[in-house]
C-alpha cells in the first residue's frame, strides 16, 4: 500500500523497552498510537534529536524541492505521528538554516506535520503547561535568510534565529524582521552556545533538534544529544 493512501499511523510494535524515566501521559489516541513515552530525570536541558535515514544512512537526496527527509521516509504516516508527538513535548525545535532552505514552506509544529492527530497534540501541550507551539529555532552562521519562507511570514508560532557576529551584520540589511541573538565570532555555533541561548530564555527543559546534517554533526560531536530517536526507510539511497 502507498503510504500517501493510508488514513493514519500504523500504531508501533514495541519489541523492547528499556528506556529509564518518568512516563509522559499521553491522550489515548496517541498512546495507542505511539505505545509509552518517557524522558529521565536529568539536568535540564535534555536534548533529543529527530532524523530519518535510508538503510545506507543517507538523510537527504540532495535534489532540490526533495532534500527534505519526506522523500526519504516516503512520508511514512507513523513516521510523523512521531515528528508530531515529539513537537508536541518540546519546548523548542532547533533546524539548521540549510534544513530550512530544503523546505521552505515548512513550519516546526505538531500540527503542520501531522494535522490528524492535531487535537491530541494540542491537549497533550495543555496537559505538559506547555504554550500551543514550540518555539522555532533557526541556527544559521551567515544569516543569509530569505524573508519569503513562511516560518518568518506568520505570526502564531514564535521564531528566533540564532547566528555569528557576521550573520547578524548580514541579517541588518535584509527585510527579515525576527528576534534574533549573534552568539560567537566563529564560523560554526557551538551547541553549547545554543542550549545556552535557550536556557537564558527558559526555554530549554527539553530542545527538540531536527537537523540538518551538519548541526545534527556539531551536536553529536559535543555529545549534545541525550537520546535519538531514529527512523530507518527500508530503502537504499545508493
Amino acid at each position: 500500500m502507498r503510504a500517501d493512501a493510508v488514513k493514519g499511523p500504523v500504531p508501533l510494535e514495541v519489541f523492547f523497552d528499556a528506556a529509564p524515566g518518568e512516563n509522559v501521559s499521553l491522550p489515548p489516541a496517541l498512546e495507542r498510537a505511539y505505545g509509552r513515552l518517557s524522558f529521565p530525570v536529568a539536568a535540564r536541558p535534555y536534548v533529543i534529536a529527530n532524523f530519518v535515514e535510508t538503510l545506507d544512512g543517507v538523510v537527504s537526496l540532495g535534489i532540490p524541492g526533495r532534500a527534505g527527509g519526506g522523500p526519504i521516509s516516503g512520508a511514512n504516516q507513523s513516521d510523523r505521528m512521531v515528528m508530531g508527538l515529539l513537537r508536541a513535548v518540546a519546548d523548542a525545535v532547533v533546524v539548521g538554516a540549510g534544513t530550512l532552505r530544503s523546505v521552505p514552506n515548512h513550519i516546526w509544529t505538531h500540527d503542520y506535520i501531522f494535522p490528524p492527530l492535531a487535537d491530541e497534540y494540542a491537549q497533550l501541550r495543555s496537559q505538559l503547561g506547555k504554550p500551543p507551539h514550540p518555539l522555532n529555532v533557526i541556527v544559521s552562521s551567515s544569516g543569509a535568510l530569505d524573508a519569503n519562507y513562511a516560518i518568518f511570514k506568520q505570526t502564531q508560532v514564535p521564531t528566533l534565529v540564532l547566528t555569528t557576529t557576521r550573520g547578524a551584520e548580514e541579517m541588518k540589511s535584509s527585510t527579515l524582521r525576527v528576534d534574533r541573538t549573534a552568539l560567537t565570532d566563529a564560523e560554526t555555533i557551538p551547541s553549547s552556545d545554543i542550549l545556552r541561548a535557550l536556557t537564558d530564555r527558559d526555554l530549554g527543559d527539553l530542545v527538540l533538534l531536527e537537523g540538518g546534517p551538519q548541526l545534527m554533526g556539531v551536536f553529536l560531536a559535543e555529545r549534545a544529544v541525550d537520546e535519538l530517536f531514529l527512523t530507518l526507510a527500508p530503502q537504499v539511497a545508493g
